[in-house]
């Protein structure tokens, strides 16, 4: 599977070893190192395999899992196997996902000398009582100590992620959590509120009421906090969870600029069990299991374990959801050229009644949630692709 030539797309490699799983995540990963040099060698035979159209690239990610606990000069070969085989722009944005308590100075001055211009740290929170709760390895010194080596190291593109919605978090707490974060100044900060996957231990221990969850009233208090802390300490606001800092002269610079490829429907590349790809109209991901992939690149077999081609009206749905997500909104005219309708006649029946409740904005370009809006977002998209404008596709 391969991006269109035209316009640059990302490589995103899934690193599929951790010491311990956590708690909330769905992420898949084992903690079996001893599979490390194998998965290595099939990771390299499936850029061989992909790699043989000249497409342009501009993004590279290496996820997890938790990539730093591959020797350091592992991540270095990695990024250059992808550079030798895949043709990449000059100014490429190369990101290596860290986690604190498994990683070093050393690893990090390794990977920037290797090319890596951004690092992303998953910091989660400063409070030990939330890190136990969400069953991470680290301690708040451990997460200090990593921000402070990135600086040291020579990082000046560094990305900070934090979880809100933390069974017993308050506005205090929480608010002490970003006053900490904006102290070392990170280029990005994205917040994600927590959310109880299926199958996680999390998710098993809430329903036997081990713990109770925050109410919705809470949750929406520390997602406004959240906005207004942020945008007031010289943070831009550009997807409902993510904020990068504001750059004089040069907006929207210091943006994950691979993440905004998933919410552009922008071609993407996937490497690595489970890595999802995406070239519209068509997605397709690896297996979730590091001996399938394995074997299946041994016998010299792509480790797909499904695809999909979506309908026009599924194209539709997902680019007006991503939207909805974006800062900035959705442009009509983008919209009406990529699908060949006219948004406002189709579905603009419903924007005066959300104006008139403060849960949008819009104007004769875009459409796009308030801040009011943002906290709605789950029902707004759910009232949207109900509408029967999509769940009928024949007027669209």
């Amino acid at each position: 599977m391969h991006p269109h030539p035209c316009e640059p797309a990302g490589i995103y490699i899934h690193i599929p070893f951790c010491k311990k799983k956590c708690r909330y995540c769905d992420f898949y990963s084992i903690t079996d190192l001893s599979q490390a040099p194998s998965f290595i060698r099939a990771l390299v035979q499936e850029m061989d395999m992909v790699c043989t159209a000249p497409f342009l690239f501009d993004t590279l990610y290496l996820g997890g899992g938790t990539p730093s606990l591959l020797e350091a000069e592992v991540i270095d070969s990695i990024i250059d196997a992808v550079r030798n085989r895949f043709k990449f722009l000059k100014a490429a944005e190369i990101t290596v996902e860290v986690n604190p308590g498994a990683v070093t100075f050393g690893q990090l001055k390794t990977y920037h000398r290797a090319g890596a211009n951004r690092i992303n740290i998953g910091v989660q929170s400063f409070d030990q009582s939330n890190l136990d709760f969400l069953g991470r390895i680290h301690t708040a010194d451990d997460a200090i100590y990593v921000l402070n080596a990135s600086r040291k190291a020579g990082f000046e593109n560094i990305g900070l992620d934090l979880i809100y919605g933390i069974p017993g978090q308050t506005v205090t707490s929480w608010l002490a959590d970003l006053v900490k974060a904006v102290e070392f100044a990170p280029e990005h900060l994205a917040c994600y509120m927590l959310t109880y996957e299926p199958k996680t231990p999390l998710s098993i221990a809430r329903k036997k009421g081990r713990f109770n969850p925050l109410s919705k009233k809470i949750v929406f208090d520390l997602f406004e906090t959240t906005l207004t802390f942020l945008t007031t300490n010289g943070y831009e606001q550009y997807e409902i969870s993510n904020f990068s800092k504001k750059v004089i002269g040069s907006p929207g610079l210091r943006r994950s600029r691979h993440n905004q490829k998933y919410w552009s429907a922008v071609p993407y590349l996937g490497l690595g069990p489970s890595a999802h790809s995406f070239c519209s109209p068509k997605r397709q991901w690896n297996h979730r299991s590091v001996r399938r992939y394995i074997n299946d690149l041994n016998n010299g077999v792509l480790p797909i374990m499904g695809q999909e081609v979506l309908t026009r009206s599924q194209r539709m749905i997902e680019a007006f959801c991503l939207g909805l997500r974006r800062k900035n909104g959705i442009s009509f005219e983008s919209f009406n050229q990529a699908f060949g309708v006219d948004f406002e006649q189709v579905i603009g029946d419903v924007i005066p009644d959300l104006e008139e409740k403060g849960l949008i904005k819009a104007d004769q370009h875009h459409f796009a949630l308030s801040q009011k809006g943002l906290l709605f977002l789950d029902s707004i998209t759910e009232m949207f692709i109900t509408h029967p404008a999509f769940s009928a596709g024949t007027r669209l």
